[in-house]
């Protein structure tokens, strides 16, 4: 298992004790924060920062040549963006008064308590995140580019809501916080999740999971790992998951469907980074960035008490809501593109040609299933083609036998750009009249919003009203 440095940037130390540094370094070590700097002698604080970033800095008072107060004044004058910690033996009111309006981020009395310590550290952390994280978007959004264009090939689109999901997946992707990534079944969730995790640059593996339909003792066993003897069965010790993924990401699929009980296990190891393995009374600790997905709203569920609001609020410290194909029929002709081309290699046949009016028949239809189910239409189409022409009518039973226009669940955003062919060929003139009637009552006569509705230009169908006497 390789162990990664958390966080990216060194939390820095200053205290002339060598005993205090070491009580400090062990008690942020046991909370996973081990990437640590340690200076006794203060006058090499500041040829540091001019070198080196750093994430927080802890800062003793009482020091020899340089005083905790002359340092902190210098810092926040030349580096006002290091959230610094004052930790000191002196419990003087006025001089902790002097210290905070002089910018420090907190102010200890020592002896500090672990968890008083471990919170001020990582609420400092999480700050800096944010900062960063709020500059990386802005500077996407006035660039409007991809750094890392590559790490999203396996999502197919030209969607500019799912350009401005990469954009904000690249912000976030270095932070430690949990992600909640929701959206119907079948848009690309685990893709999502697994872009996130390559560009974390983590050192340690991907770990995914379905929670779903898993008892409370399953799950313990799944997520901690048990010792050997925990329970009739437990012929050696085993890693749990998130133990596995310590310095990668754990993802946890179907979030919605885990018990009460189960929750509360989850919440206290996002709480706190720590776990109990079944059989064990040692604690242990996990970096594992916990990624997790559901089709569910979960908003609801914690409202009707089926889900934890607390648990809810710590897995969305990040969200990104995938948006279904439905909403994003302008991908429509690059994904049957790519899923043919990906069934003829797996079947070992020529990639076969999409008939013209498949667009358009498919840009009717309300995809349930999403992309999943797109990729199996194309799948079952490929195999059972016979010609270099794909058929049409192998698409036919997945679409309800009424007209496919009326199952259109969500209305198309006005601004919606049409990709679709600007020329309509369907087998059956009357479909294709039905179909444009339909399209009409549903857009209240809106001849514009009903030509990007069937995915052809206003002027053919003012064309095809015109021939159907409509």
């Amino acid at each position: 298992m390789n162990a990664s440095s958390y966080p990216s940037l060194p939390v820095l130390m200053v205290d002339d004790e060598a005993q205090a540094l070491d009580s400090f370094e062990t008690v942020l070590l046991f909370a996973g924060i081990n990437n640590i700097i340690r200076y006794q002698d203060g006058r090499d604080v500041m040829p540091l920062l001019s070198r080196q970033e750093i994430e927080v800095m802890l800062l003793d008072l009482s020091m020899p040549h340089i005083t905790g107060e002359e340092l902190l004044s210098m810092v926040i004058r030349d580096f006002p963006e290091v959230p610094v910690i004052i930790i000191t033996g002196s419990n003087d009111v006025e001089t902790a008064v002097n210290c905070m309006k002089s910018g420090a981020f907190d102010y200890m009395v020592k002896p500090v308590e672990k968890s008083r310590l471990i919170s001020g550290v990582k609420r400092a952390i999480q700050i800096r995140e944010l900062q960063r994280e709020n500059r990386l978007l802005k500077a996407h959004v006035l660039s409007d580019q991809l750094q890392h264009p590559e790490v999203f090939s396996e999502i197919v689109t030209h969607s500019g809501t799912m350009r401005s999901i990469f954009q904000y997946i690249e912000a976030i992707s270095n932070s430690p916080q949990p992600v909640l990534i929701t959206g119907e079944t079948g848009v690309g969730k685990e893709l999502v999740a697994w872009a996130i995790h390559t560009l974390s640059n983590r050192k340690a593996d991907f770990i995914a999971t379905n929670v779903a339909g898993l008892d409370d003792n399953v799950f313990a066993d799944a997520l901690f790992g048990h010792k050997k003897g925990a329970f009739t069965g437990a012929d050696q010790a085993r890693a749990g998951l998130i133990e596995q993924a310590s310095g990668g990401t754990l993802f946890l699929d179907e979030i919605g469907d885990l018990s009460p009980t189960s929750q509360v296990k989850l919440l206290r190891l996002l709480q706190n980074g720590e776990f109990f393995p079944l059989g064990s009374d040692l604690a242990k600790h996990s970096n594992a960035r916990v990624v997790v997905a559901t089709n569910q709203n979960l908003q609801m569920l914690q409202e009707s008490g089926r889900f934890r609001k607390d648990l809810y609020y710590r897995l969305r410290a990040h969200h990104i809501h995938i948006p279904p194909l439905r909403d994003r029929r302008e991908d429509l002709p690059l994904l049957v593109g790519h899923f043919l081309e990906k069934a003829s290699n797996a079947l070992g046949k020529e990639k076969p040609t999409p008939p013209k009016e498949l667009f358009s028949f498919l840009g009717t239809y309300s995809f349930p299933g999403n992309v999943r189910e797109l990729e199996s239409m194309i799948f079952d189409a490929v195999a059972s083609c016979k010609s270099g022409i794909l058929s049409i009518e192998s698409f036919r039973p997945y679409m309800p036998q009424s007209d496919p226009a009326a199952q259109i669940e969500v209305p198309l955003q006005p601004n919606e750009p049409s990709t679709l062919p600007e020329q309509m060929h369907i087998i059956s003139s009357m479909t294709e009249k039905q179909m444009i009637i339909n399209a009409l009552n549903k857009t209240n006569q809106n001849r514009t919003k009903a030509a990007k509705l069937l995915g052809i230009s206003r002027r053919t169908l003012q064309n095809k009203i015109k021939e159907y006497g409509l």
